[in-house]
């Protein structure tokens, strides 16, 4: 199912390693796009696929209400029904069910809410999600967990991760796709000993790998790398671990310090969509006015489609006019950007060059930083 490999670093702080898919194969740290739709907004796969991208994530949720799994079965899998080449995971849709039905909806026996495409109930259970993942034919699947909100009460999260476990001993023993990996999920809020205790029950039952959820949702960047610190150690260090939704450079490196291979978010395409595009001195607007009869290209560096054919002015142009076709070239550059980024870091682990590396980061102005998060 999963073979997963160190070739660069210890059992703790950063390493570089290799996930070997049956089929494909990922260098780590690895970013995945996320494709919840199996696309990405305004990018078709075969363009992502060009800009360096290894891995996308799609959500189980999404695709169980349409086309639906028979549909995506009958055309061969996820991989085929999209015609991405690369490495696929799924997310349970755990998240999804909760945002809809909230507390009251959650029981024992997973999620129940009522559908907003067609109004009927339905019912998420840890066997459902994992059959759903299954059927898809991704390369990794996650189990079902509860993303709490924040903040939250340290009752309540403590019962969450309680039946978080027992959810995930139940996926465990409902996964019947021997050539698909299965994540285990660790929640635990912003409490350390639950963070831990999450942890390790988790790493007790067994996976392929350990997907790290519950964080970027509010929380400061202390909280969340303290839920790092208190979550890391206890799992095992011969497996794949996954920060779940956590997606700046500069959080990445923080993460991928404390021993973390793997990062999804919206973060690069969404921004991409509101204008904020990225660069090695930074975030840049378009959407900026000293833009409008700039010739430069994003970035003369860059090897995306947007800088290599456009200018600043005329990708200026096309945002302030809603042109679609703004979508697709900033979010390529973005992407273009994130891959080039891993790669970067990779070779910083190799050459203990990390340290660089995030002063580099680091040196983004005040501006340009607020540049990226009003997008958020």
């Amino acid at each position: 199912m999963l073979e997963f490999s160190v070739t660069r670093g210890g059992p703790t702080g950063p390493r570089c390693g290799e996930l070997q898919f049956t089929r494909r194969t990922v260098q780590t740290p690895a970013f995945m796009p996320c494709a919840s739709l199996a696309a990405i907004k305004a990018c078709p796969p075969h363009l992502v696929a060009e800009m360096g991208v290894q891995m996308m994530i799609c959500n189980a949720y999404h695709l169980w209400q349409r086309p639906g799994t028979a549909t995506i079965r009958a055309l061969g899998g996820l991989h085929q029904f999209m015609s991405w080449p690369g490495a696929l995971a799924t997310d349970s849709g755990g998240f999804q069910a909760f945002s809809i039905a909230g507390n009251s909806g959650i029981s024992e026996d997973g999620f129940e809410f009522r559908s907003p495409l067609s109004g009927k109930l339905l019912h998420l259970t840890p066997e459902r999600s994992v059959q759903l993942q299954n059927e898809f034919g991704s390369d990794a699947a996650m189990v079902l967990d509860e993303c709490v909100a924040y903040p939250a009460e340290r009752e309540y999260v403590a019962a969450s991760i309680e039946r978080t476990a027992r959810w995930a001993e139940r996926c465990k023993q409902a996964h019947g796709n021997d050539a698909q990996a299965l994540f285990g999920i660790v929640q635990g809020g912003v409490y350390d000993e639950l963070r831990a205790a999450s942890a390790t029950a988790t790493a007790a039952i067994g996976f392929d790998g350990y997907a790290i959820g519950g964080l970027s949702v509010g929380e400061t960047k202390a909280e969340m790398l303290a839920a790092l610190d208190a979550t890391v150690p206890q799992l095992p260090a011969e497996a794949p671990r996954y920060l779940m939704g956590v997606g700046t450079p500069l959080d990445i490196v923080a993460s991928v310090r404390r021993g973390v291979d793997l990062f999804d978010c919206v973060l690069p395409t969404r921004n991409a969509r509101h204008g904020s595009l990225m660069t090695w001195d930074g975030p840049l607007k378009i959407t900026r006015r000293e833009f409008s009869e700039d010739g430069r290209p994003i970035d003369a560096n860059c090897s995306c489609p947007a800088c290599t054919k456009y200018s600043r002015a005329y990708l200026h142009h096309l945002h302030r006019s809603d042109e679609a076709t703004a979508w697709q070239l900033l979010s390529l550059h973005n992407l273009r950007f994130y891959a080039d980024f891993m790669v970067a870091l990779r070779q910083a682990i190799t050459t203990a060059a990390i340290d660089a590396l995030e002063k580099r980061l680091s040196a983004w102005t005040l501006r340009e930083a607020a540049d990226l998060e009003d997008t958020k």
